[in-house]
């Protein structure tokens, strides 16, 4: 009897040892950000520290709360288990203890109204928008995002001076982005978790969000509303840069596309043949902005990605896809992490998987564009991205040839 008396005390220590050590390494892991790109325990911005001031001390009450509730349990289960010989026996009951019932009702009552006066006067925190604040219209649609710039701070989005881009949401450091967040066929949900919280894309209704960045960087996003086939490769980005650097962009965005050289004539002949055959959907400003304004894109959302200065991003197709490599600040593989169409990532010198030295923005000619998956894209686009062009939802297969291919991507190389 002794015996299994001590194996048992000594088999419930070692479960006990071996949940504590594990639930203690879930923990620490939680808080690791290497190769995490989505960590929201990662702050970034003022409103993401905002959220984790607020949720650390919660995770904390909430891990004293579950270690001595846990604690309560066991020593119950071990204090009063039944022995041999005492089965009818029952442990006193603390029925109609005033005292401890006051108790056990009020310290909950209390963490719970502390908890929720913080919550709220986060919210309120992070609802407030600065004076100096960039207005920036966010649109979604399957499966890709939108960006319209108000530059000129007039309320509106579709002046001369304002910015239309895709996949990549450029600002600059130390300013507040103030976003009015909306749909244009279902429900998305707009998170970038090292700069804030998750503010759902409505259709029919604009929601206002806010985001800052601290430093130069990428911050890498996700689409968090099931919204169909390739809500999964439904990605956002942020790239933060230096407000001079932004100031360049900004300038470089208000401008029409390039012509292509005369010099070059598998560009010229590309143009030719994005006229023909992907003028109808995507707008490059100065070449079809007529065409789409008499006949806009037969669509579910109605629009699709602005092309106009498609080399100033690093990724493209729901930014799964890089357009670069490295894709300056990334350090991911050229398509977002899988290789199906044969590229080498070995991190040898050349190797489009080699580690960023800066973050500065695409389309220079210190980031060279790297064309194999935009080739891959144009060749067939539903198989590497899951999308239903044919009910108005992504970019079909348009059986081009290899050589309209080389030429549409050689027009697209001068866009930048």
């Amino acid at each position: 009897m002794r015996i299994r008396s001590i194996l048992g005390k000594v088999l419930i220590a070692a479960s006990l040892a071996i949940f504590v050590i594990l639930w203690g390494w879930m923990v620490m892991d939680a808080f690791q950000s290497d190769g995490k790109p989505l960590n929201t325990l990662d702050p970034q911005g003022p409103s993401s520290t905002l959220i984790d001031n607020l949720a650390m001390p919660v995770f904390a009450v909430a891990a004293v709360v579950f270690v001595a509730v846990l604690g309560v349990v066991l020593f119950v289960a071990i204090r009063f288990r039944e022995k041999e010989g005492e089965e009818d026996l029952l442990p006193k009951q603390l029925h109609g203890a005033t005292k401890w019932e006051i108790g056990w009702t009020a310290l909950p009552a209390i963490i719970l109204a502390v908890v929720a006066v913080a919550t709220v006067n986060t919210l309120i925190d992070l609802n407030e928008t600065k004076d100096d604040a960039l207005k920036v219209e966010v649109f979604g649609q399957q499966w890709w995002w939108g960006f319209r710039y108000d530059m000129n701070d007039n309320g509106t989005f579709d002046d001369p001076e304002d910015i239309e881009t895709s996949t990549e949401l450029v600002v600059p450091t130390g300013r507040q982005i103030d976003l009015d967040i909306t749909s244009n066929d279902v429900i998305h949900s707009f998170w970038i978790p090292g700069l804030n919280g998750k503010k759902d894309a409505v259709p029919g209704m604009v929601t206002d969000w806010t985001l800052e960045a601290d430093k130069v960087g990428v911050y890498r996003g996700q689409c968090t509303e099931f919204c169909g086939l390739s809500h999964a490769n439904m990605r956002m980005l942020v790239r933060s840069v230096d407000p001079a650097d932004f100031d360049t962009w900004a300038q470089g965005q208000t401008q029409p596309a390039a012509e292509p050289p005369a010099s070059n004539a598998l560009a010229v002949e590309g143009k030719a043949q994005w006229e023909s055959l992907c003028a109808g959907c995507h707008l490059i400003d100065g070449v079809n902005n007529q065409q789409l304004a008499e006949t806009p894109p037969a669509l579910v959302s109605g629009i699709a990605p602005n092309l106009t200065h498609l080399m100033s991003r690093g990724t493209f197709a729901g930014s799964i896809y890089n357009l670069h490599y490295p894709n300056p600040g990334d350090g991911m593989t050229p398509n977002g992490g899988t290789q199906p169409f044969g590229a080498t990532c070995d991190n040898s010198e050349g190797s489009p998987c080699g580690e960023p030295t800066d973050v500065a923005l695409p389309g220079n000619p210190d980031n060279p564009v790297y064309t194999p998956y935009l080739e891959a894209w144009l060749r067939n686009a539903p198989a590497m991205k899951p999308m239903a062009p044919d009910s108005g939802r992504g970019m079909p297969n348009l059986g081009l040839t290899e050589d309209q291919i080389d030429q549409i991507v050689a027009y697209l190389e001068t866009l930048q």
